[in-house]
Formats: structure tokens, C-alpha cells, sequence
């Protein structure tokens, strides 16, 4: 096995990947190629196929365990293969713990600390609601630990939704120690179910994929779904703490652009929304620093609008 993060440009090699996107496009001189995401537990790589349907190339879809033979190559500080030979794999050609990004952390250590968070939560309203999916939906819960938290922006490991949400709430933490003015108890709540509909809008790894669901209304109004579940079960929770603790989930992506429904309009929802930025994008950080070892300058990355450089 040639686990991605060990590749280097000049390099042939023949191995077996999951096709996590698969894409048809054409040159400039009208000449069509397949553009591919090829990934294993250690990232993801682009593989390009510059004569789709040539011999030696088989038929292939996404989420398929292919095995390909190529050429490794830097482009634009980024390393690409050109994939020259290609077939679907069969089970006895790969382990599947091989493509099972895990987080580096213990599942049940940041499970346990998340639900102290909880034991924070003094409203007897929003300690209800969040219990009703942290505490009594045992499989919502093994569902929340082993998921990922996007399927190729951040955190989009086993465990990441997890990792993500505890990274949040220890923002939180700290954010209603500095500003009094926070409501503590609808940050906390807000901050732990910010993602819960996650759970709904990508399939369980290895595929993790967006679901009919996720694809159609999306992981907010998702999750906006089961708040109300909770919400209804609690006899005589106030409607305008309801509309404020949905409000934050509503506008945690603050922009338009980035699928927020409504900007923030309370403060809780600004706070959760600068600490799901904050860490989302320091993990994006993290692990370009982590897959592109030995180099300075990383390649352009769109989601942060920026070229990389590691910090000498």
C-alpha cells in the first residue's frame, strides 16, 4: 500500500484508492479527460485521465476502490497523477481500515468532555433539548461519534463531527468568560447542535457522501428538523427561546454565499459562527501543514483564498 501523504512527484506507481469524485470535462482544445479525487486514511490526491475510455482504462463511478497505474507530477505545487491504466478493485485487493481517515483523538475522551459542557447548561429548557440527542438517542450518538464533519473541507475524518463540535464548544467556553454579555446556556446549546444534521446530510465512511437529504435541503434546515423534534417534546418550552436557539443554527455560516439562510442577528449567533469559522479553518490549516511535508510554499487553496506557506 502507497498511502498518499508518502508520494513525490517523478514517482510511477500502481495502487488501489477510493474514487471519492469523479468529473468529465474538456481541454481548452476541446479534447475530453476525467478529473478524479483519489483518497486513503492519509488525503486525497487529483488524478486526471487524459484519454477516458482508451484500452487499459475500464469502466469506473464514484465510490469505487480502483486500482490505478500512473505518473506522479507537480502541478502548480500541488501533486497530480496521470493515470494511464485503471480497473475497479475487488475486495481481496484492498483492507478498508486503509481508507478510514480516523481522528488522532480518543472518541470516548471528547465525547465525555462535550457532555460535561452539557452539565453547564442551566436553562431547563435548552438542558432538555440538548439531552434529548446527546444523552437518550443512543443511535444518534454512535452515529455523532464516528461521522465526519464535511466531506472534503475540514474534519472530514471518523470522528471529525465529534472533534469539530468539542473544538467549538471550548471557543464558546472561553468567549463567555470574555464577553459577560453572552448568554452562556443558548451559546452552549447552540454550539453543541450546530451540526446535528450532518449526521443526515453525509453518508457513513468510507463513502461519506451527501445523502438525497443532504443534497436537497442540506445539513441547517436539517437540522433545524430535529430541533424541532426536541423542541416538541418538551412540554411549555418558550416559542421565543425556541425561534433564538434555531436563529443560531440558521445563521452559523454568517454569509449568504456560504448557505447561511439568515446573518446572525444575536449575539450567540455571531459568537457561534466566528468559533465554527475559527476552527474551521485552522484545521484546514492543520492538515494541508500535515499532507505536504518538507515543502514552503503549499499551492493556492480556494476555501482560505490564499497561497500556503508554512511558517519557518
Amino acid at each position: 500500500m502507497r498511502y498518499i501523504n508518502t508520494l513525490q512527484a517523478g514517482e510511477t506507481i500502481r495502487n488501489v484508492y477510493l474514487c471519492r469524485g469523479k468529473r468529465s470535462a474538456e481541454t481548452k482544445t476541446k479534447k475530453p479527460y476525467d478529473s478524479l479525487i483519489l483518497s486513503d486514511k492519509t488525503g486525497s490526491l487529483d488524478g486526471k485521465i487524459w484519454e477516458p475510455g482508451s484500452p487499459g482504462i475500464e469502466d469506473y463511478k464514484e465510490q469505487d476502490f480502483i486500482e490505478v497505474t500512473g505518473d506522479v507530477i507537480n502541478y502548480n505545487n500541488n501533486l497530480q497523477l496521470n493515470i494511464r491504466k485503471l480497473r475497479v478493485a475487488s475486495k481481496e485487493d484492498y483492507v478498508l481500515a486503509d481508507y478510514l481517515s480516523t481522528t488522532d483523538k480518543n472518541p470516548d475522551e471528547m465525547f465525555n468532555e462535550l457532555i460535561g459542557f452539557i452539565d453547564q447548561i442551566e436553562n431547563p429548557y435548552l438542558k432538555a433539548g440538548v439531552e434529548f440527542f446527546f444523552l437518550k438517542d443512543e443511535a444518534f450518538i454512535k452515529k455523532f461519534k464516528a461521522h465526519s464533519a464535511a466531506k472534503t473541507m475540514h474534519h472530514s475524518f471518523s470522528g471529525g463531527l465529534l472533534e469539530h463540535t468539542l473544538s467549538i464548544m471550548r471557543l464558546c467556553a472561553y468567549m463567555t468568560k470574555a464577553y459577560p454579555i453572552l448568554n452562556k446556556d443558548l451559546l452552549f446549546a447552540s454550539a453543541l447542535c450546530h451540526d446535528i444534521g450532518k449526521t443526515r446530510e453525509l453518508s457513513p465512511l468510507p463513502e461519506n457522501d451527501y445523502t438525497d437529504e443532504g443534497q436537497l435541503i442540506g445539513h441547517i434546515v436539517i437540522g433545524i428538523e430535529m430541533l424541532d423534534e426536541a423542541i416538541n417534546s418538551i412540554p411549555d418550552f418558550p416559542p421565543i427561546l425556541a425561534y433564538e436557539w434555531k436563529h443560531c443554527i440558521v445563521a452559523h455560516h454568517g454569509e449568504f454565499e456560504f448557505g447561511s439562510p439568515k446573518k446572525p442577528a444575536i449575539v450567540e449567533a455571531m459568537a457561534l459562527h466566528l468559533a465554527d469559522d475559527m476552527d474551521a479553518k485552522m484545521q484546514m490549516f492543520k492538515e494541508i501543514l500535515k499532507e505536504k511535508q518538507g515543502e514552503d510554499w503549499l499551492g493556492y487553496n480556494k476555501a482560505l483564498v490564499s497561497n500556503i506557506r508554512r511558517t519557518t
